[in-house]
C-alpha cells in the first residue's frame, strides 16, 4: 500500500496540492485481504446552470476544469460517481432536459468510459427523478467492483428527503446476499444522518439506512449536498462528504442563514473539489484536489 500512497498520493498531492485523509477500520479496508487494488474518483454538486457572479463569475468553467483535471491523473480511475446535482434547480421541464443534456455532454470528455450517477434534489425533486432517469440511469441500484459492494441511494427524488419503504426494503434484500465481513460503500446525495436538519442537510428516514447497514463490518458512506469536506462517524461507520464543482457552502450551523460563500478573486475556486478514494485492501486513502485557477 505504500508504494501507492507513493505514486498517487504524495506525487499527485504535491502536484494538485491536496490533503490526504487517511480511515482507520471504519473504513474499505479489513474483511478477508481478498480485494485487489483499486480507485475511484468522486465529483459532486456541479449544478449546471447556476448563475450568480457574486459567487461563481465562471459557471460553464470549473467543470470543465475539473474534468481537465481527471484526466490529467497519471494513472486513469476505475470508475467515476457523481453524487448529485449535476443541474441546477428550475421549474422549467424543458429547460431541466436542457441543462442535463448539456452536462452530460461535458462529462462525455471522461476518458474513462465506467461513469456512476446518483440525482440530487436540484435534479429530481421538481419531477421526482423523471427527467434524471431519461439522461442519467436509474437513482438506486447496486453494483460489485474488485471485491467491494457499492450500493447507490436515492434520497432526493422524494421532495420530503426521504428514502422511503419501498427503497428501504430493497436495501434490506440486497444486504442479504452479503456477509458480515464484505467491503460495503454507500453513495448518496444527502447525508443519511442529522448533520444540520434545519439547513436540509439530513435524511428523514436515513436513520433506518443505518441501522440496516449497522451490523456490517466495513461500511462506509460517500455523499455531496453540503459543497465541502466533512467526515463523521455514527458507529463504526465513516460518512465522507464531498466538495463540489459550482460554490462553497458554510460550515454546518456556522452561520445564522444557509447561504453559499462568496466569490473571493485572489483565491477563485477556494472550496472547490473533486477527491480520489483508494479502495486497496489496506487502509483507505482519500485525497482532496482542489480545481486549480
Amino acid at each position: 500500500m505504500s508504494m501507492r500512497i507513493d505514486r498517487r498520493g504524495f506525487m499527485k498531492l504535491a502536484a494538485y496540492g491536496g490533503a490526504v485523509f487517511v480511515s482507520g477500520c471504519a473504513g474499505l479496508g479489513g474483511g478477508d485481504g481478498t480485494q485487489e487494488d483499486f480507485f475511484f474518483v468522486q465529483l459532486s454538486d456541479t449544478h449546471w446552470g447556476f448563475k450568480g457572479p457574486a459567487v461563481n463569475p465562471d459557471p460553464t468553467g470549473t467543470l470543465p476544469k475539473a474534468i481537465d483535471a481527471v484526466n490529467a491523473l497519471p494513472q486513469a480511475p476505475d470508475f467515476i460517481v457523481f453524487t448529485g446535482d449535476l443541474t441546477h434547480s428550475t421549474d422549467d421541464g424543458d429547460e431541466r432536459r436542457r441543462r442535463m443534456a448539456q452536462v452530460r455532454e461535458q462529462i462525455g470528455r471522461l476518458k474513462v468510459q465506467d461513469i456512476r450517477y446518483l440525482a440530487g434534489e436540484h435534479d429530481a425533486a421538481p419531477d421526482r427523478g423523471a427527467a434524471f432517469r431519461e439522461y442519467f440511469g436509474a437513482t438506486s441500484y447496486s453494483f460489485d467492483h474488485k471485491g467491494v459492494h457499492f450500493i447507490a441511494l436515492d434520497n432526493v427524488s422524494d421532495p420530503a428527503a426521504m428514502l422511503g419503504d419501498a427503497q428501504l426494503q430493497w436495501l434490506a434484500e440486497d444486504l442479504q446476499r452479503c456477509d458480515r465481513g464484505q467491503r460495503i460503500v454507500v453513495l448518496t446525495h444527502r447525508p443519511l444522518f442529522e448533520l444540520a436538519p434545519s439547513w436540509d442537510w439530513t435524511t428523514r428516514d436515513g436513520g433506518k439506512a443505518i441501522d440496516l447497514l449497522m451490523p456490517f463490518d466495513h461500511v462506509t458512506v460517500f455523499y455531496g449536498h453540503i459543497h465541502q469536506e466533512h467526515h463523521h462517524l455514527t458507529g463504526h461507520i465513516a460518512h465522507h462528504a464531498a466538495k463540489g464543482l459550482m460554490f462553497a457552502l458554510p460550515a454546518p450551523l456556522s452561520v445564522p442563514r444557509k447561504a453559499p460563500v462568496p466569490w473571493d478573486a485572489a483565491n477563485p475556486y477556494r472550496g472547490l473539489g473533486f477527491r480520489e478514494v483508494d479502495g486497496g485492501p489496506q487502509l483507505p486513502v482519500i485525497a482532496e484536489m482542489p480545481v486549480a485557477a
